[in-house]
């Protein structure tokens, strides 16, 4: 992995990138990969490069969805075993519930390095190695799943999503739990909830979330849901994108030049 300075002003971007360049090295991610994280790197600089207020709500009803959840299911694909194995690991845990490695540029061979990555860090249930099922309305990799897993599932996380599986899983009748940096996406827009942050972010910020309302009662749970509009949430983290171009262009960068030049 390139060595980037902590003094740099991107730094946590970059590491971000350089983390999928190794993903791809290592065979964990496509090289298709890398576009999808080059996409989510634009929307991020929109934000800011920071959790908003309505991702910070979101995530707190994706905490107490997941929660209430009868059989939740975590999904796992290349970019997000790359950038959040460990997180990832340690939300399964929290929540009891399974998580199913699924890719679109499915091979063997990565499905079961990244299953391996997944249970060294402590996972304690693994699915997708062996898929029995097929998604209805799918015509590509994605729409293989697996029986006591995806398949049954009630409510499905589905970090860094194709548009069309989250609107099966959608129609399905499954809650659908989308982690995006595009509000306008079709993922975005299909999901039940989308919590329109960085996976790096918007990980930590769900674990802390699940442990915080963990023990919470059914009532409690149901409250925090109450009210949650995913239309509503997009056109927040459209206005904050907004805002966030607004001081932009009212603190343009100063730039110093030499006289001598002129």
């Amino acid at each position: 992995m390139t060595k980037i300075p902590k003094s740099h002003p991107r730094y946590a971007s970059l590491i971000t990138r350089e983390q999928v360049i190794e993903g791809v090295k290592t065979g964990l991610t496509s090289i298709q990969g890398l576009i999808a994280q080059g996409r989510g790197e634009a929307f991020d600089y929109l934000l800011g490069e920071r959790t908003t207020t309505s991702a910070d709500k979101a995530t707190k009803v994706a905490a107490a969805m997941l929660l209430l959840a009868r059989q939740p299911v975590l999904s796992v694909n290349g970019n997000v075993a790359a950038l959040v194995p460990k997180e990832m690991v340690t939300l399964s845990n929290e929540l009891k519930a399974p998580l199913e490695v699924n890719l679109f540029h499915r091979t063997e061979e990565r499905v079961t390095k990244i299953s391996k990555l997944l249970r060294d860090f402590g996972a304690e249930k693994v699915l997708g190695e062996t898929q029995d099922t097929i998604l209805p309305g799918l015509d590509h990799s994605r729409s293989k799943a697996t029986r006591g897993g995806i398949l049954n599932a009630d409510v499905v996380l589905i970090p860094l999503e194709d548009g069309d599986r989250c609107e099966v899983l959608v129609k399905m009748a499954k809650k659908v739990i989308a982690i995006d940096l595009n509000p306008l996406s079709r993922t975005a827009r299909m999901a039940t909830l989308t919590i329109v942050d960085n996976i790096v972010r918007a990980t930590p910020n769900l674990i802390a979330s699940v442990r915080e309302l963990s023990g919470s009662s059914t009532d409690k749970l149901q409250d925090v849901l109450l009210g949650y509009n995913n239309n509503f949430i997009l056109q927040q983290a459209i206005e904050e994108i907004r805002k966030n171009l607004d001081r932009q262009i009212e603190t343009p960068v100063q730039l110093e030049f030499d006289n001598n030049l002129f």
